[in-house]
C-alpha cells in the first residue's frame, strides 16, 4: 500500500480546514489562539480514508502571510495537494505565494478545489473555472481537476473523495531502501512517556529499537516506540506522518527544525552550491551579499548569496548561486528549499542543492560546468565528483551521506566505477584518480625538497613521509600508494629508504676526500674503537652527509646506538664468529673477544648487531647460528 501525505494550500481563510473537517470529520485546529482566531497557526495533521480503502495523511498548513514559515514547513514531503481558492474571492496574493513555494519544493501533483461555492451564483462559479485555467497556465497544476465544493452543505465533497483517490493511484510510491530522515516539526516532552517527535517520514524507514541521531549536533537517542495515524506500529515508512517517543535524550536536546536520522547518513555543512529560480512575480533580483532566509525542511536559517554564473539573477530567470549560511545546515545533496527575502519578508525563488560541501568561490566558469554535471548527473557523476572536490580519501560512510541513497546502492555504483578506472580503492577508502595524483604530487614534492637538502642520502623513510605530508594518510594507505608510485616509475625502494627515481647520489671531489679521510680514520682502529655517528660527524654536516651516504651505500655498517664498522671490518668479524660457531655451536662473549682482538663493550655491540640482523641468537649467556 502507497503511504501519500495530502497537503493543503491557499490564501488566508479560504476554507483550508473547514474542508479538512468535511474531508475526514476532524478539526486540524487544536491551539486556543487558532481556535478564538479562525484561522490556520501552526501545522494540523489527520487522515483520511479513502473509497479504494488507502489511508492517506493530510497536513492542514496556514494560509495567513505571517505564518509562511509554518507553511513551508508543511510543504516539505507533500505527495499531493489540494490547492484551495474560495469562490467569493477567486486567486488572491498567497495563492499566488504558496503556488510557488510548492513548486520549489518540488510538489508536481495536486487538484484545484473551489470551496464556498454556495456563496456565489452558479454563472459565477464559471467565471471563477476561467480564472483558475489562466492562473495555473504553465505550472504544474496546469492540467489539475478543477472541484467545486461546499464544506458547510457537503456539496461536492464525496465527488472530492473520488477524485483524491484517483489522484492518488498516480502518486509514485517512495523508496524505503535509501536511510531513514524526518524533518522534526514538533518536539515536546510526554509525562510517564519521554520525549516525542513528530514530521512526515521523507525516506526511508524506522523501527521500534533502532539507534539514530539527532542532527545539527549528532546527539544519539534510540526508539522506545512509533505511532502512525494516533496507532501504535512496528515500523513506519516513507510518505507517513509519524509521531516517534525517544529515550536517551531529554527536553531542550530536540528542538523544531531538527532532523532526525541514520547515524552518518546526513552531512552538515555552513556552505551550499545550488540552483536557484527567481519569482516572476518577486520585487526583488538575487545579488552579491544579498541576505535572505533559507526555508528547508522545517526549518529558516539566514544567509548571504553569492551568484557564481552571473553578477545577479533577476525575476523570472535562474542561475547557480553560493549561499553562505549564518549556522549549521543540515541536508543531502538535491534537496529542495525556497528563498525569501530578509525585510520586508517575501517569497522571492526557491531551489535545489546541488554541492551540499561547498567551499568558498565566487564566479567561476569552470565551476559552473561541474555544478552543471553534478545537476544533471546519475548517482556515478555524483560519486566521481564527490571524489575529485573533496581532494583527500573518503570512506564509504561519508559517500553515503553525501549521495543520500542506500549503502548497497552506492557500494554497487562504487565498485563499478573502480572497474572503470574513475575510483580507486586505498585499503578501505576511496579516492579518485585526480586526487590520486595529486597526493603523488604531495609526496614528489616532499621527496624532491629532502634530496635538495640531503643529496647524499638514500632517501626518506615511510614514517618520515607520513609525518610531512599533507593528507591524512594512515600507514597501510602510505604503503599502497608508495607500491603505485613505484610500479609508475615515480620513486625507488631501497632498504628502509624510497627516493625519487631521477635521485642520483654523486659525490663532488669534496665530498670524496672527506669520504676517504673517515675510511682512514675508522681503519686505523679497526675493531679496537668502534665510532660513534656522532663523534665521527663533529658537528659537520658536510660529514654527515658523506657517512649518510656511506651507510647507504654500505660502505659502512650502521649498528646498534649509532655506531658504524667499516664493511671489510664487519665481514671479518662475522667470518670469525660463523667460524667459531659451526665447530662449537655456540659462543660466548669472552670467546668473541679473543677472535675479535677488541673490549667487552665492543664485542657486545658487534653481538647485538648480529642479534638484531637475524645471525645469531642469544640463549644465556651465550649465542648460537641461526
Amino acid at each position: 500500500m502507497k503511504n501519500i501525505i495530502i497537503g493543503t494550500a491557499g490564501h488566508i481563510d479560504h476554507g483550508k480546514t473547514t474542508l479538512v473537517k468535511a474531508l475526514t470529520g476532524r478539526e486540524t485546529d487544536t491551539l486556543k489562539e487558532e481556535k478564538k482566531r479562525g484561522i490556520s497557526i501552526n501545522l494540523g495533521f489527520t487522515f483520511l480514508d479513502l473509497p479504494n480503502g488507502n489511508r492517506v495523511g493530510i497536513v492542514d498548513v496556514p494560509g495567513h502571510e505571517k505564518f509562511i514559515k509554518n507553511m513551508m514547513a508543511g510543504a516539505t514531503g507533500i505527495d499531493l495537494v489540494l490547492f484551495i481558492i474560495a469562490a467569493d474571492e477567486g486567486v488572491m496574493p498567497q495563492s499566488r505565494e504558496h503556488l510557488d513555494i510548492l513548486s520549489y519544493m518540488n510538489v508536481h501533483r495536486g487538484i484545484i478545489v473551489v470551496t464556498k461555492c454556495d456563496m456565489v451564483e452558479d454563472e459565477y462559479l464559471d467565471l471563477i473555472e476561467e480564472e483558475l485555467k489562466e492562473f495555473s497556465k504553465d505550472t504544474f497544476l496546469q492540467d489539475a481537476p478543477i472541484i467545486k465544493v461546499d464544506s458547510i452543505s457537503g456539496r461536492g465533497i464525496d465527488e472530492l473523495r473520488d477524485v483524491i483517490a484517483k489522484e492518488s493511484e498516480k502518486v509514485e510510491e517512495k523508496k524505503t531502501d535509501t536511510p531513514f530522515r524526518m524533518n522534526i516539526d514538533r518536539a515536546f516532552p510526554v509525562k510517564g512517556i519521554g520525549i516525542v517527535v513528530t514530521g512526515t517520514l521523507m525516506e526511508g524507514k524506522i523501527s521500534k529499537g533502532e539507534d539514530l541521531v539527532i542532527y545539527p549536533g549528532e546527539r544519539t537517542c534510540k526508539v522506545r516506540s512509533i505511532q502512525v495515524h494516533g496507532e501504535d506500529e512496528e515500523t513506519a515508512y516513507a510518505g507517513q506522518r509519524t509521531a516517534i517517543n525517544l529515550s536517551g535524550i531529554k527536553s531542550g536536546d530536540v528542538e523544531r527544525g531538527d532532523v532526525i536520522a541514520k547515524e552518518g547518513s546526513m552531512i552538515t555543512t555552513n556552505i551550499i552550491d545550488c540552483k536557484v529560480i527567481v519569482s516572476k512575480t518577486a520585487d526583488f533580483a538575487i545579488h552579491h551579499w544579498m541576505r535572505l532566509r533559507l526555508g528547508i525542511g522545517t526549518r529558516e536559517i539566514f544567509c548571504r548569496a553569492v551568484p557564481l554564473d552571473s553578477e545577479e539573477i533577476s525575476q523570472g530567470e535562474e542561475g547557480f548561486v553560493q549561499l553562505r549560511l549564518e549556522e549549521p545546515l543540515v541536508c543531502r545533496n538535491r534537496d529542495r528549499f525556497v528563498l525569501r527575502s530578509y525585510s520586508p519578508v517575501e517569497t522571492i525563488g526557491g531551489g535545489v542543492i546541488i554541492e551540499p560541501l561547498a567551499k568558498k568561490h565566487n564566479t567561476d566558469e569552470e565551476l559552473v560546468k561541474q555544478l552543471q554535471i553534478k545537476e544533471q548527473g546519475e548517482l556515478k557523476d555524483i560519486i566521481v565528483q564527490f571524489a575529485n572536490s573533496e581532494d583527500e580519501l573518503l570512506s564509504l560512510k561519508e559517500i553515503v551521506s553525501y549521495t543520500g541513497e542506500n549503502k548497497e546502492i552506492v557500494l554497487e555504483e562504487v565498485n563499478k566505477l573502480i572497474e572503470d578506472n574513475k575510483v580507486k580503492k586505498i585499503v578501505d577508502r576511496y579516492v579518485s584518480e585526480e586526487v590520486l595524483l595529486n597526493i603523488i604530487g604531495n609526496i614528489k614534492d616532499i621527496l624532491e625538497k629532502f634530496h635538495e637538502k640531503n643529496p647524499l642520502s638514500l632517501g626518506m623513510t615511510k614514517n618520515e613521509l607520513l609525518t610531512q605530508s599533507m593528507y591524512k594518510l594512515n600507514l597501510r594507505e602510505l604503503e599502497y600508494i608508495l607500491k603505485v608510485m613505484k610500479d609508475r616509475n615515480v620513486i625507488t625502494e631501497s632498504g628502509d629508504y624510497f627516493a625519487l627515481e631521477s635521485h642520483k647520489i654523486v659525490l663532488n671531489p669534496k665530498q670524496e676526500k672527506i669520504k676517504q679521510e673517515l675510511i682512514n680514520e675508522i681503519r686505523s682502529n679497526g675493531l679496537e674503537k668502534i665510532e660513534n655517528i656522532k663523534s665521527l660527524s663533529r658537528n659537520n654536516k658536510d660529514r654527515r652527509h658523506v657517512l649518510d651516504f656511506m651507510i647507504g651505500e654500505e660502505i659502512l655498517v650502521f649498528g646498534s646506538e649509532n655506531n658504524v664498522l667499516l664493511k671489510e671490518d664487519f665481514e671479518k668479524a662475522k667470518e670469525g664468529i660463523i667460524n667459531h660457531l659451526k665447530e662449537n655451536e655456540r659462543i660466548t662473549v669472552s670467546e668473541a673477544r679473543d677472535i675479535l682482538k677488541s673490549s667487552r663493550k665492543n664485542v657486545l655491540l658487534i653481538l647485538e648487531y648480529f642479534d638484531s640482523i637475524k645471525l645469531t641468537k642469544r640463549v644465556e649467556d651465550y649465542r648460537i647460528l641461526l
